[in-house]
């Protein structure tokens, strides 16, 4: 993967020594002589940035920057944390946007391959098509979430772009997803055939008022997460103070911030991604917020606990609840006190699908089930099982 990486500005590097000792910016291991990239081993995150922005619906030709984005994150202290990070430096453009893909594929697989989380930032949202697509090997079908403003289903028949990109990773082979879920979705900014076409996909759509009036519902979600992406335009603009930023709605730092630590201490999410980022050089407080971002979800990644397996009852209890002519299973832990609930397992379907036999879900999911509602997650996840 080294012949796609170009390392990090001299401008950073520059700015890197001068920091204090003990920010992150002492601490990362840079990529900053072409063809010398730091050492991998025990590593858990690498920084990725990605140059592309052509295929944004309102591209003029202008440049892609993330140095803003690094000096404030280098800037910033770690937490109580025991994982290593690297900055790997940016793809540049190929000479084609798809020879762009390509390059963040094969990076973004190399580092699944050796457990390291791929950390990107990236120019237009189109390239989190790359990003997918590096799941291609893996054994088990992909969770997506995203958190934005839109849908981005597009026409998968059309020429993909920044806001037309996941019909495409749909409708391509192989066939990988198994759920799509949307965080903080705004209604006037999506054509009412997107919405309808959502539920007919069974994936899930959460409004920004639901979330921002309830943010640990994201949770579960979360948990269920393979790949987790933020476009930048999911945060209010007096948030960034940012010029191409144009809604006076969305998250506000700290709900994007809670929602990253949410993201981080899931056991599943592999790969995070920060997209829509253009060039901040001049708005420090919206590069600091980016860097918070990323800061809350590496804290959630050191606070992991893994409560997920199931082989020693010592360790969970089982609630079995009759609802109507169902009867579910519900688990809980006793590291975590999180909640799932068990789907039934079709064993004629495709064998990926095995990982998918417990949904991630909430107390109140189960006291719900109690009064003989069934969860709507569960319902839409057991009829994927079944197509």
């Amino acid at each position: 993967m080294i012949e796609f990486l170009s390392p990090v500005s001299k401008k950073v590097v520059a700015h890197r020594e001068i920091l204090p000792d003990g920010t992150l910016g002492k601490q990362i291991d840079l990529h900053h002589n072409r063809g010398d990239l730091p050492d991998l081993k025990n590593v858990s995150f690498a920084i990725v940035g990605v140059l592309e922005n052509r295929n944004d619906v309102n591209y003029i030709g202008e440049e892609v920057s993330f140095d803003a984005f690094r000096s404030a994150f280098y800037s910033l202290y770690p937490g109580n944390w025991s994982k290593k990070i690297v900055d790997l430096g940016d793809i540049e453009k190929g000479e084609a946007v798809e020879d762009t893909y390509f390059a963040l594929k094969t990076v973004v697989s190399a580092l699944l391959k050796k457990d390291i989380i791929p950390l990107i930032f990236g120019g237009g949202q189109d390239t989190l098509y790359a990003q997918y697509r590096a799941y291609d090997g893996s054994p088990n079908m992909v969770n997506m979430v995203n958190i934005d403003t839109n849908f981005d289903l597009g026409d998968a028949e059309k020429p993909i772009s920044n806001k037309s990109y996941v019909g495409k990773i749909i409708v391509d082979e192989p066939y990988n997803l198994f759920n799509y879920s949307v965080l903080g979705y705004q209604s006037y900014f999506n054509p009412p055939g997107e919405i309808g076409l959502m539920d007919k996909l069974y994936f899930d759509a959460y409004r920004l008022g639901a979330v921002t009036a309830d943010i640990a519902m994201v949770e579960p979600v979360m948990r269920d997460a393979d790949i987790v992406t933020l476009d930048i335009s999911a945060i209010k603009s007096a948030e960034l103070s940012y010029k191409n930023s144009a809604s006076p709605n969305g998250f506000d730092g700290r709900e994007i911030c809670a929602l990253a630590r949410y993201a981080g201490i899931s056991n599943r999410v592999s790969s995070f991604g920060i997209y829509e980022l253009k060039d901040f050089s001049q708005v420090q407080s919206g590069a600091m917020l980016v860097a918070q971002v990323l800061w809350y979800f590496v804290e959630g990644v050191n606070f992991r606990i893994l409560d997920n397996d199931f082989t020693d009852e010592r360790y969970y209890s089982t609630y079995k609840v009759p609802v109507e002519a169902e009867v579910l299973v519900f688990k809980k832990s006793h590291k975590t006190g999180r909640w799932w609930v068990e789907l039934p397992f079709i064993s004629e379907v495709d064998t990926k699908l095995k990982k998918h036999t417990l949904l991630p879900c909430t107390y109140d999911e189960y006291v719900a089930a109690t009064n003989q509602e069934i969860p709507e997650r569960w319902l839409k996840a057991r009829r994927k099982n079944e197509i």
